[in-house]
């Protein structure tokens, strides 16, 4: 983080501002819990804060403190664009292209407020006045934790903790991810002494299960192809199958990861059919040195990080399902 950055934003922060938070769509742990522990805090230093979803999220994460004075756009438009074009600040939080908000971006767009970015995915665009972007660390969260810190650590409690501990936790895959370092253990102790239960927080996300999301991944790993003769597998989820096990938003997260975990395999794709917005939804992981960022950003419309990435396509389940086949057997020196 450079000293330019927190000296501006210091600056910025030096009275009373009215502040708006985003996450990108379809929040997770870690955008919910950076954008939550970043209002709390700036709640603390007695500004004005609001948070808004461009659209719901998983009912696993309903439970962070805050959640429910987040203002969902799609639900509430009149209500987010008052508030977005009276802010003096807007943070982006733990996306990096505003092709991740849309529609909201359009409002973005036309909003006098100073935009701050901060974020950990790679290629940046150029939106905003101030940015924080650090591809080589794990999670918004910990950097959320480095601008806190820079700006008064003292107001760290055990909400603001708990809400940076759950992005860091979910983001890390349970802390096993290779951007997991020494620094990021530290913080954690920082936000274990402050009391934070880190055993409900891990029930919260991983614990409460409904008996459809596991019928629907018995699906899934039924549905799994391995791409023969290479080290790649994918998945795919119809519509129909999502529907059959009354699919929620949020229960095909981690799915993508059964693929990883097979013995040998570099590389692993869940394909979801969403026909209501008409899209194949896809999420690509892998594991040394084959780089899904990469792979996303040149055949699926997508990006993200070297093992973790998301893309979408436009074309029918079946159509994208043999793409992705045809796709995946063009890097077979990488996935052998």
């Amino acid at each position: 983080m450079k000293n330019n950055f927190i000296l501006t934003l210091k600056e910025q922060l030096s009275n009373r501002k009215e502040i708006v938070i985003i996450p990108h769509k379809n929040p997770d742990g870690d955008a919910l819990g950076s954008c939550l522990g970043l209002k709390h805090f700036f709640d603390l230093m007695g500004h004005s804060c609001s948070v808004i979803s461009p659209n719901e999220y998983p009912e696993f994460l309903e439970w962070i403190p805050g959640q429910e004075q987040i203002i969902k756009y799609n639900k509430s438009e009149e209500e987010s664009e008052k508030l977005l074009l009276e802010a003096d600040l807007i943070f982006t939080l733990d996306f990096n292209s505003l092709s991740r908000i849309k529609p909201m971006d359009e409002v973005i767009d036309n909003c006098r407020a100073i935009k701050v970015m901060i974020d950990h995915h790679e290629q940046p665009d150029d939106y905003a006045d101030l940015m924080y972007s650090d591809p080589s660390l794990g999670s918004t969260c910990e950097m959320v934790y480095n601008l806190i810190e820079a700006l008064d650590v003292s107001l760290i409690n055990k909400t603001i903790a708990t809400c940076i501990y759950t992005g860091i936790m979910t983001d890390s895959g349970s802390f096993r991810f290779k951007s997991t370092t020494g620094v990021t253990h530290s913080i954690v102790s920082n936000l274990l002494d402050m009391g934070i239960n880190h055993t409900q927080i891990h029930i919260n996300i991983y614990d409460t299960y409904s008996f459809g999301r596991l019928q629907l991944l018995g699906k899934a790993l039924t549905n799994l192809v391995k791409v023969e003769p290479l080290n790649a597998v994918y998945i795919t989820l119809s519509q129909k199958e999502l529907t059959q096990f009354d699919f929620k938003k949020g229960d095909t997260e981690g799915f993508v990861n059964y693929g990883l975990s097979l013995d040998g395999i570099k590389f692993a794709v869940i394909l979801i059919e969403n026909t209501q917005e008409k899209i194949i939804k896809m999420s690509f992981r892998s594991k040394g040195e084959f780089n899904v960022n990469q792979f996303a950003r040149k055949h699926f419309n997508g990006g993200g990080h070297h093992n973790a990435a998301g893309g979408v396509s436009y074309e029918n389940l079946e159509m994208t399902t043999q793409k992705v086949h045809e796709t995946i057997l063009q890097y077979k020196d990488q996935l052998k």
